[in-house]
């Protein structure tokens, strides 16, 4: 972590990256109500939040059945050779492909994909497996879809308490 996100990561940092993660549409007054600042205050931190690269944007999240694509499924590739670059060119290029992560150990992609069909998901996979071993799990159920990233540890005060004298 860089000093400077180290510097924006205090506790109020947190608390604004957190209210944003639940609802990236709230007014700027809105949130600073709910972190203790004014809203130029934290129109201010939020900015300097996105400039810093630690909030790179704000997303709709959608319900995939509801657009066609009920089928949601993990990829993951087993890849020998030279073949990095041809799957991430694939992976870049497929539509259906939500997400594309390379990993280490036994899978050197993970995927996760959506599709309107079994069938869809079969020709994705016949795109794939010119390049490596494919193993794919259909999504039954997500029983957490999404999580708040929270702070993992308490902030450090701002100013450490001062010292008494015995």
């Amino acid at each position: 972590m860089s000093p400077e996100s180290a510097r924006l990561l205090d506790g109020t940092g947190w608390r604004i990256l957190e209210e944003l993660q639940e609802d990236g549409r709230m007014t700027f007054t809105e949130l600073g109500r709910r972190v203790g600042l004014s809203t130029p205050a934290v129109a201010e931190r939020v900015r300097q939040l996105e400039a810093a690269g630690i909030v790179r944007g704000f997303r709709a999240e959608i319900d995939l059945a509801r657009v066609g694509l009920p089928v949601l499924a993990v990829v993951r590739m087993s890849v020998v050779g030279d073949v990095l670059g041809r799957i991430t060119a694939v992976a870049q290029e497929l539509p259906e492909v939500l997400e594309c992560h390379r990993g280490t150990g036994a899978d050197s992609f993970i995927m996760k994909v959506a599709v309107a069909s079994v069938e869809q998901l079969e020709r994705l996979i016949d795109r794939l497996t010119p390049f490596g071993t494919t193993s794919t799990s259909i999504v039954l159920s997500s029983p957490v879809p999404r999580r708040t990233l929270r702070a993992t540890t308490p902030p450090a005060p701002a100013h450490p308490p001062p010292r008494r004298r015995r």
